[in-house]
């Protein structure tokens, strides 16, 4: 982006800002949050660890091309041991992925999703689907270095395998089907989870909730900020009823926004356009993203145990209801989101010492602090406040983070 069209955005931000008026109509009725039932993780940090080590080593070579396939049989080998469900035409564990077509027409293979299933143990719900995912991919060697991936994105592959493995373990088995996905080809624009959901094993009504989860083994640009990130929720009331119902585990924090403060930044994007509902967890953007510095070392292994934790439980609560949550386009502001952005900028501006801001990162910052603080006296939002919540949530991410 162009300096001249980057001040530009800035001074419409700040525009909109100035023009957002205080006296606007309740979209909720109170700017405190509501208490919050806090649990002890089931997932711990040694279970996780030997997957992000392995999926993160040298010998992988950054999880991309033909070193992806060594990923992918590893994703593959646990699923059989924990006697999961291929889930593919003629048992199998693999969907090959085309990729583009030869001289001879033949069109050759770019890829391959992995995925099992265990059977729910209600005859009446078993054909539904609960999906829970990850890709597996990453950006493999590039100039002589190996990006290694490990929170992009071996630390939500390590989820997936641990919730399988739960649920596998478990006397009693959830109502619904519960499906898992390592998906081959984010990095490619989401190639992998666009294929499958073009060509799933059955039709996509029968998918009543997708989760994926990409880099939850960090913090936000390197903040003191022990919270998860999760997005999608706003797209069914049942899904934020069911969130408050599982609670959080002790030591994490669920920050749920919009995701359309950030757009399609995962796999989540292809069942988003098919309106299934769905849940993308996320800690965010940390200055090793897509870089040889993302390693095994950096994560915090207790983040991952926890946010796998509270997927295992919100994924389980939401197989064994009687009610499926239900996609709406309309969503009500909500002041989670004003919370989140609050701390961000109050943790950016204390963190100046450490991590200096220039003037323009400043003054969005201040900006943002200043308004967010306003709403939450107030304890209502308005549409327009939350147009402007957005632009800014962008803003912040090309700009600061």
């Amino acid at each position: 982006m162009g300096r001249r069209k980057f001040l530009r955005w800035i001074c419409s931000l700040l525009l909109l800002i100035s023009a957002c008026g205080i006296g606007a109509k309740a979209d909720e009725p109170s700017a405190k949050p509501a208490p919050v039932t806090k649990f002890d993780s089931p997932i711990v940090a040694d279970r996780v660890r030997p997957h992000i080590e392995f999926l993160a080593a040298e010998e992988l070579r950054g999880r991309s091309g033909k070193d992806a396939r060594k990923a992918a049989r590893y994703i593959r080998q646990h699923f059989e041991q924990w006697k999961l469900n291929p889930l593919f035409e003629g048992g199998s564990f693999f969907q090959d992925v085309p990729g583009r077509t030869d001289s001879n027409g033949k069109r050759s293979v770019a890829g391959q999703n992995v995925a099992g299933w265990i059977p729910g143990s209600d005859p009446q719900l078993r054909d539904e689907f609960i999906i829970v995912s990850a890709h597996y991919d990453h950006l493999g060697v590039r100039n002589g270095k190996i990006y290694r991936g490990a929170d992009d994105n071996a630390s939500g592959v390590s989820m997936m395998l641990e919730v399988a493995r739960e649920i596998s373990h478990s006397k009693v088995k959830p109502r619904r089907s519960i499906v898992f996905i390592g998906f081959d080809l984010e990095e490619r624009m989401l190639w992998g989870s666009r294929w499958f959901a073009a060509h799933p094993p059955w039709p996509m009504e029968q998918v009543k909730l997708f989760i994926t989860a990409d880099m939850i083994g960090r913090s936000l640009g390197n903040l003191p900020l022990p919270a998860v990130f999760v997005l999608g929720s706003e797209h069914s009331s049942k899904l934020v009823e069911s969130m408050r119902q599982v609670g959080e585990p002790k030591g994490l924090e669920v920050a749920r926004l919009g995701i359309d403060l950030i757009g399609t930044r995962s796999d989540y994007g292809p069942f988003r356009d098919r309106k299934v509902p769905f849940l993308f967890f996320s800690t965010g953007e940390h200055p090793d993203y897509h870089s040889p510095r993302d390693l095994p070392e950096r994560i915090d292994y207790e983040k991952v145990a926890r946010v796998s934790s509270l997927v295992l439980k919100i994924c389980t609560a939401v197989a064994n209801d009687d009610e499926t949550p239900v996609w709406t386009d309309e969503f009500t502001p909500n002041l989670d989101e004003v919370r989140t952005l609050n701390r961000i900028a109050t943790l950016l501006l204390e963190a100046e010492q450490k991590r200096p801001l220039t003037d323009i990162q400043r003054l969005i910052v201040t900006q943002a602090k200043h308004k967010t603080q306003q709403i939450l006296e107030r304890g209502t939002m308005s549409a327009s406040e939350r147009t402007w919540l957005t632009r800014l949530s962008q803003l912040l991410l090309l700009s600061v983070f």
